[in-house]
């Protein structure tokens, strides 16, 4: 397990109250996924601490794990910050890297094609650094869309048309399955229309 001492202080409530969500922090890493006690990972407020209401504070790990917290309390691990003068030292747990989750267009698509991309990026970081756990290969169509949101209708049918937003535009369909599409809404994938400014001019 990759580790670093760090020097820190410990937040009072008051403090954390004055923090953005941009103010790097240090939090428990014995959460549920990583059950490290007595260890404490990087961390983000979820909102601003002015916000704060009484109670938990709820902070996004680097590794994208929400996890809650009590400043105040004392038989909690609590919330600190990298402080060259603080007055302790704790276990903050290192990034091991970074796992890509990337949708490469490749022309062609050939196996030549895609070992020559793997080399590549070995080169780059290393031979036994990168590693490709998940590959899914999919044919792209020769076609451009547009993709929007729809709102799921509700309620009985033949009503008003629903709302829809322009989530993507002039691009690849295989792209929807990379968009978060929001709650009550369905993806709608049309072939393209190039809009068409119809204004007169002088």
């Amino acid at each position: 397990m990759n580790t670093e001492k760090t020097a820190a202080r410990r937040l009072s409530l008051e403090e954390v109250t004055k923090l953005g969500v941009q103010d790097r922090i240090l939090v428990s890493a014995d959460t549920a996924a990583l059950k490290l006690p007595g260890c404490y990972v990087p961390a983000f407020l979820t909102k601003s601490g002015e916000d704060f209401e009484g109670g938990s504070v709820t902070a996004r790990t680097v590794f994208q794990e929400e996890v809650s917290c009590l400043p105040d309390d004392e038989n909690e691990a609590g919330i600190y910050v990298a402080d060259e003068n603080g007055s302790e030292t704790i276990e903050v747990l290192q990034s091991a890297g970074v796992v890509l989750d990337l949708a490469l267009f490749v022309p062609g698509g050939d196996k030549g094609a895609l070992t020559a991309l793997y080399a590549a990026a070995r080169q780059a970081f290393g031979a036994d650094v990168v590693q490709i756990w998940r590959q899914g290969l999919k044919e792209v169509p020769d076609v451009k869309v547009d993709i929007f949101e729809e709102q799921i209708p509700r309620g009985r049918k033949g009503g008003d048309n629903p709302k829809r937003d322009r989530r993507a535009i002039d691009t690849y369909p295989t792209r929807a399955d990379f968009i978060e599409f929001s709650a009550g809404w369905k993806p709608v994938v049309e072939i393209h229309k190039p809009v068409v400014d119809d204004t007169p001019t002088i």
